[in-house]
C-alpha cells in the first residue's frame, strides 16, 4: 500500500535542511501529523538515513484500534460520502473537518453558544485556544482518503511492510531513535492509553508523559499554569501498569521535556541567520501575520 508519494513530508524536510544544514534533527509532531512522520522515520531507517536524532509525537495515533470519540464517523458509508464530497469539491474543507470535531463535544462548542449568544444575546468570551484552532486547513482527497483508510479502516501503519513508502517497506520496529511521547489523560480524540501504545511499537527507548486535561489544553500548558503530570521510569506491558505505577508532577509537561531535548542536543550555540538565497525572509518575527485580525 502506497500513500500518495510521501513527498510532503521529504520535501518539507529536505527544504528545512537548506536554511542551516543540521547535521542532526530532533523534530516533533502533533495529532495525525505523528502517523505520518513515523512513517517517513521509519522510512529514513530502512534508507540507513540516521538525520533524525530524536523524536517527540504529542496525542498522536500509530496503533487505530482503539481511536476514541472519532469512531462515530469512521464507519465504511461515512467515509465514502466524504470521499465522494473532496472528489467532487477537489478538497476536504477546512469547516467540515471543524464540524466534525465540533459534533464531538456538541454541549460546549455548539449548544454553549447558541443559548448564551444567540438566545441571551451575550459577547461570546475571548478564548486563545480556540482562536487558534479555528484556523484550520485544507486536506488533498488523495492524501485524505489514504490516510483515513489505511489508519481508521485498516490500521495498517502496525504491520510491518503493509505501508510502502517511496519503494520501501514501512516498519515502525526499525525505528532506534530515542522517542518522547505524550498523551492527554482527557483526550476524547486520541485516549491516552492509545497514544501509549507508541512504546510498544518503535525499537528506541521511549519516553512516555502522560499530561492531564485534554486534546489540546494538555499540550498547550506553558510553565506557571495549572496542570499535572505524570512519568514512570520503570518498563510497563500494559497501560494500566504504567499508570498504576507513575509519579505525579505538579506543572507544565514542558518542564520535563525541557530537560528531555536537553539531554538529546549538543552545546547550545548563536542562531543562524534566519532564511537563504531560494527563500529569503520576509520581516522579523512574528511577522503582521499573527497580528492582522
Amino acid at each position: 500500500i502506497n500513500p500518495p508519494g510521501g513527498k510532503g513530508t521529504y520535501w518539507a524536510a529536505e527544504e528545512a535542511k537548506g536554511f542551516n544544514s543540521p547535521e542532526e534533527w530532533r523534530k516533533a509532531a502533533t495529532a495525525h501529523d505523528g502517523s505520518w512522520w513515523n512513517d517517513w522515520t521509519a522510512w529514513l531507517a530502512a534508507k540507513n538515513d540516521d538525520r533524525i536524532n530524536a523524536a517527540t509525537f504529542m496525542v498522536s495515533l500509530q496503533d487505530f484500534s482503539r481511536v476514541g470519540d472519532t469512531a462515530v464517523f469512521m464507519e465504511e458509508e461515512k467515509i465514502d460520502f466524504v470521499e465522494q464530497q473532496m472528489m467532487q469539491r477537489g478538497y476536504l474543507d477546512s469547516r467540515e473537518m471543524a464540524n466534525m470535531f465540533n459534533l464531538l463535544r456538541s454541549n460546549d462548542l455548539i449548544w454553549s453558544n447558541v443559548v448564551n449568544n444567540y438566545l441571551l444575546g451575550q459577547k461570546p468570551p475571548a478564548f486563545d485556544l480556540l482562536y487558534w484552532n479555528s484556523d484550520g486547513t485544507r486536506m488533498t482527497p488523495i492524501a485524505h482518503q489514504w490516510y483515513l483508510r489505511n489508519t481508521y479502516i485498516e490500521n495498517n501503519l502496525i504491520v510491518p511492510g503493509k505501508v510502502q513508502l517511496k519503494g520501501e517497506a514501512i516498519d515502525l520496529g526499525r525505528i532506534k531513535q530515542d522517542v518522547y511521547a505524550v498523551g492527554a489523560e482527557k483526550d476524547h480524540i486520541v485516549p491516552w492509553d492509545a497514544a501509549w501504545r507508541i512504546t510498544q511499537l518503535t525499537g528506541g527507548k521511549v519516553r512516555y508523559v502522560l499530561a492531564s486535561s485534554g486534546h489540546i489544553a494538555g499540550i498547550i500548558n506553558p510553565p506557571g499554569g495549572k496542570g499535572t503530570y505524570w512519568t514512570n521510569e520503570k518498563p510497563a506491558a500494559t497501560p494500566a501498569e504504567w499508570r498504576k505505577s507513575a509519579t505525579a508532577h505538579d506543572g507544565s509537561w514542558w518542564s520535563d521535556w525541557k530537560q528531555w531535548l536537553a539531554d538529546h542536543s549538543g552545546e547550545r550555540v548563536a542562531p543562524p541567520p534566519m532564511g537563504n538565497d531560494k527563500h529569503p525572509p520576509l520581516e522579523d518575527a512574528p511577522g503582521k501575520y499573527v497580528l492582522e485580525k
